[in-house]
């Protein structure tokens, strides 16, 4: 079945899956890290990717989901 869609209209299916995924996979390894070992560069640089894609999802008009859990 994939081969019937375009290059172009897989990478819009697969994107709105992958990239919340892996922004929220990145915001738990910063958090495990950083409740492990408290906070690096390493842990706020993975805290930072995973703002990022929240951040990408606003300004794209996605909408932002619940800021629950955020350090501060």
């Amino acid at each position: 079945m994939w081969l019937f869609f375009t290059r172009r209209l897989r990478m819009w299916l697969i994107l709105p899956v992958v990239v919340p995924l892996a922004t929220g996979v990145l915001r738990r390894l910063g958090r495990a890290l950083e409740r492990r070992r408290g906070p690096s560069a390493v842990s706020n640089a993975l805290l930072a990717a995973g703002d990022l894609g929240d951040r990408a999802r606003a300004t794209l008009g996605g909408g932002r989901r619940g800021r629950r859990g955020r350090r501060g």
